[in-house]
Order: structure tokens, then C-alpha cells, then sequence
């Protein structure tokens, strides 16, 4: 299927079921779809992301993901998106805003909004600013790392936050800051502009520089029993439930596989972990106790990248964090 008959399809389920949502004040385009041309094929591994709107004072809870005219949507929720300041400030809303994105907008708001971002979103001065914002991201995630949380959000705190370093990157490149394929897609930039080295060393951050394709096949083989005993469990009260589900396997596995036969194994580790992770999240939030095989694998894992134990992972988020100031100076070398 095209981008555009998918984008279409998103269009669709806006107006005959999203605006019907109590409290439902428009939606908006988001993620991969959005920046891929019209003519593109929609990707197998890849969804379709929609973001639905709240009216001030209202709150939509999130949808997740569903297929849908044959299209696997990705449905989230938020609240009135603020002024267009904001948004150019905001590296996630603004990517979205300066594209055609608005898919319903009762108010007029959003309209304008795009009209704006799309108009100032080049300009340095809020590259940078949405630069910085991803920035206090890493700080963030980094910093809120704790202890006393379950294995998975742990994890994730490490992860994210050292993820979020090839936002950064991204960013200053006018990409697109996509979540599974975000070090493919740095990658990519950073040959442009004749600095791999400078991937190896974000590769580095992440532990997985010197990790064989080998190692990460096998890991791959381990998270495909861990999802799929997942898969079938139902926790609505989990954010990502429909994550781990038989639906959203092509993106989860599937997408990590595309990735390893591209010959960027070292690329697909980071959605390997998240997906792990997330596995192992949604089985607590089930209320389910983890095979140990399971646990094991995802450990081992870890182990692989140096990640082992919280202590390991608050030694590897200080080098991120040490790292920080060679990332700017980077990203303002590409902006």
C-alpha cells in the first residue's frame, strides 16, 4: 500500500470513529507516515501514527495499536498542544507540525498552528531550541533512573535516555526523530556529513560498538519466545499493551529482523531492548510471573551491553551523560 492510501485509511478512522471520542478536539499525523513521500510504500514492519486531541479540560485515554482497512494505526492521546512557540520548542510536535499533518480540526487551532510551525520550523534559532529540548530529555531519563523500580522501567530510564542522543542528532538534521529506526536513520545523516566515526561512538553509549550479528540473532531468537508468550495476554491497564500483541508483531519483531538483514545489527539493539523490556512489563502488569528463561535472556542481553545491574546502567547513563557536550557541539555542526 502507498503512504498516501494509508494516510487516507488514518484520515477514515478520524472521521467515522476518533471524532466520535467524548471530549475529541481534533487530530493530527504523526511519525514515519507523515514524513515519507505520497508515492512511498508503507513499509510491512511499519504503522501508521495518529494523534487525537483533547478539548481543553477533557482527557482521551490511549488507544494504542489496531488494524484497521488493513492499515495497523497507532493511536495516542494529548492535550490542547499549546501555543506555536511551544510547539517549535517541542522536538515531537514540531516534526509533525511543519509537515501537512492536520487530519481534523473543529476549532481551527491546529490548522493554524501548522500553518506557523511549517513556516519558522528551519530557522536555527528553533532547531536549537528543539535541540535543547531533546537534550533535557537525555537529562531527564537518565536522572530519574531508580533502584527501587522494576527491572523493565529501569531499563528503560538507561535506554531511553541514551536513545534520545540520536534524537538529538536528528533534530539538528531536519530528520525525522523515529523511534525503531532511530540509529539506522543516524547513521544515515551522520555519512552525509562524513562523521561515522561519530556513530561509533553513539553505538558505544548504547554498549553494542563491538556486538557480532551473531550475538544479536540470538538475542532476536530470545525476545520472539519472550513476545510471543506476551502476546496473548490482555492488560488494558498497561500503555502498551497493544505493543505486545499478535497485531503489532511485524513492527516489534519483524522491524528488528529488517534491520539485522540490512546489515545494521548494531542499529536494531535498541528496539530489541525497548521490546524486551516491554515483554517483561506487560507480563507484571498481567500479573503473570516471568519464565525464568525469559528473564534470563533479557539479562543476558544486558549483559552484552554492559547493562547488567543498576549499577552497571548508572555507570553506562554518567557516560552519557559525560558525553553530553561533544553531542552539542555535533549537533550545531549540522544544523
Amino acid at each position: 500500500m502507498l503512504i498516501e492510501q494509508a494516510r487516507k485509511v488514518a484520515r477514515q478512522w478520524v472521521r467515522e470513529e476518533g471524532a466520535a471520542l467524548p471530549g475529541f478536539g481534533g487530530a493530527f499525523l504523526t511519525g514515519s507516515a507523515l514524513w515519507a513521500g505520497p508515492g512511498d510504500e508503507l513499509p510491512p514492519a511499519s504503522d501508521v501514527d495518529v494523534m487525537v486531541v483533547a478539548e481543553p479540560g477533557a482527557r482521551i485515554g490511549h488507544i494504542g495499536k489496531f488494524r484497521y482497512q488493513g492499515v495497523l494505526l497507532e493511536v495516542s492521546s494529548m492535550g490542547p498542544p499549546g501555543s506555536a512557540h511551544d510547539v517549535l520548542s517541542d522536538y515531537h510536535l514540531a516534526g509533525s507540525f511543519h509537515l501537512p499533518c492536520v487530519l481534523a480540526d473543529p476549532s481551527g487551532r491546529l490548522t493554524e498552528l501548522q500553518r506557523v510551525v511549517a513556516r519558522d520550523f528551519a530557522e536555527r534559532p528553533w532547531i536549537l531550541a528543539r535541540c535543547t529540548n531533546a537534550m533535557d530529555r537525555v537529562r531527564g531519563w537518565i536522572n530519574g533512573m531508580d533502584e527501587s523500580a522494576p527491572l523493565p522501567d529501569q531499563v528503560n530510564a538507561w535506554l531511553f535516555g541514551t536513545g534520545v542522543t540520536a534524537h538529538v542528532l536528528l533534530v539538528a538534521g531536519l530528520r525525522n526523530p523515529t523511534v525503531r529506526r532511530r540509529y539506522a536513520d543516524v547513521r544515515d545523516l551522520l555519512a552525509r556529513h562524513g562523521r561515522l566515526d561519530y556513530h561509533e561512538s553513539l553505538l558505544d553509549l548504547l554498549g553494542c560498538a563491538d556486538l557480532g550479528a551473531d550475538r544479536v540473532e540470538r538475542h532476536l531468537a530470545a525476545l520472539e519466545k519472550a513476545y510471543d508468550a506476551a502476546a496473548s495476554l490482555r492488560t488494558p491497564s498497561y500503555r502498551f499493551d497493544s505493543d505486545v500483541s499478535p497485531v503489532a508483531r511485524p513492527a516489534a519483531i519483524d522491524g528488528t529482523r529488517e534491520l539485522i538483514e540490512e546489515g545494521l545489527h548494531r542499529e536494531a539493539v535498541f528496539w530489541l531492548v525497548a521490546t524486551y523490556a516491554r515483554c517483561l512489563a506487560k507480563r507484571a502488569a498481567a500479573g503473570q510471573p516471568v519464565p525464568a528463561g525469559h528473564e534470563d535472556g533479557f539479562l543476558e542481553l544486558l549483559a552484552d551491553l554492559g547493562a547488567e545491574t543498576f549499577a552497571d546502567r548508572r555507570r553506562r547513563g554518567d557516560r552519557v551523560l559525560a558525553a553530553l557536550p561533544g553531542l552539542w557541539q555535533t549537533a550545531t555542526g549540522l544544523c
